[in-house]
């Protein structure tokens, strides 16, 4: 296997201001959500996923998927945000089980709220300082990125051919 070429000083300072940038973004659009709403980023994740689900419910397992979690952490969120009133357990399928989470009265009105409060602060700390070209250019970077990682899972997934 052939070494990777070491990364250049101003590489290295592109990557740690690039790093430091997201998880300074990161950590303030999460203070805002828990000043503005009092729900946590992981709330506000299952309650945007259930929102965008059809009818407000998805099977745990559906969840979990799309927020790329496993179920344990899922079963754990969910039993936090019942407490809470934003997301009732439904059963789901023949078994009689309660396999399916649907959101609250309180839960859509929470998810409302902070999405309207969520994207003016997306819009104020991420796009009004992009130019239309940087908006263009980070799209193409990340949309490259993300086929280039889902590219190296697929191989690293695929059988071995003889």
């Amino acid at each position: 296997m052939t070494m990777p070429r070491a990364l250049e000083p101003a590489e290295w300072e592109l990557w740690h201001i690039w790093m430091q940038a997201q998880r300074l973004l990161a950590r303030e659009l999460d203070r805002q959500l828990q000043q503005d709403y009092g729900i946590s980023k992981a709330e506000f994740s299952v309650l945007v996923s259930l929102h965008q689900a059809a009818g407000g419910q998805l099977r745990v397992g559906e969840l979990a998927d799309s927020l790329a979690w496993d179920k344990g952490r899922v079963a754990h969120q969910l039993t936090r945000m019942e407490g809470r009133d934003l997301v009732t357990r439904i059963e789901s399928g023949s078994a009689g089980r309660r396999t399916g989470v649907a959101l609250t009265a309180k839960g859509r009105s929470a998810v409302r709220q902070a999405i309207q409060g969520h994207e003016g602060n997306i819009r104020r700390y991420f796009f009004d300082q992009l130019a239309p070209e940087q908006a263009a250019a980070i799209k193409a970077w990340s949309r490259q990125t993300l086929d280039r990682i889902d590219a190296a899972g697929d191989q690293a997934g695929a059988p071995a051919v003889d």
